[in-house]
């Protein structure tokens, strides 16, 4: 089964997750490809069985604006039956980003993978392998 990791990282903490997620992807046997969002395409994109989508929290606890949130518009929509999960790292807040973003990608009929995986700052890489390990299993 073919599984896209697509994120955005601004600090580089995100794009530290991405890779470890990748890694415990692979150790779980999946094929997977890592894209970061402006090397992807909507319609590239929807030809993947699953998804892990990762942007950190950005300002208001929102996604990212100018590049993360226009590309997620456009596939939104495309993500119905798809297994997807999300991820992404934080400075401030309390995660309500994830629960608003987690809400959208139910509402467009996605199988929505556990809950996001969030990570303040630093990623702790082993987590966000061993939650790239279960995301091969789903």
């Amino acid at each position: 089964m073919s599984t896209a990791i697509i994120y955005w990282s601004g600090t580089g903490n995100t794009e530290a997750m991405a890779k470890a997620i990748e890694r415990g992807l692979k150790e779980g046997g999946a094929e997977t490809v890592l894209l970061s969002v402006d090397k992807t395409s909507a319609d590239a994109a929807d030809t993947y069985e699953k998804i892990a989508f990762g942007c950190p929290s950005m300002g208001e606890e929102v996604l990212e604006e100018n590049e993360f949130e226009p590309f997620f518009l456009s596939i939104e929509k495309k993500l119905g039956g798809k297994k997807t999960a999300l991820f992404g790292s934080y400075n401030w807040g309390d995660g309500q980003w994830m629960q608003d973003w987690q809400k959208r990608v139910k509402a467009a009929g996605a199988a929505l993978f556990e809950e996001g995986l969030i990570q303040q700052e630093a990623p702790a890489e082993t987590v966000c392998a061993e939650f790239g390990k279960r995301f091969a299993a789903f």
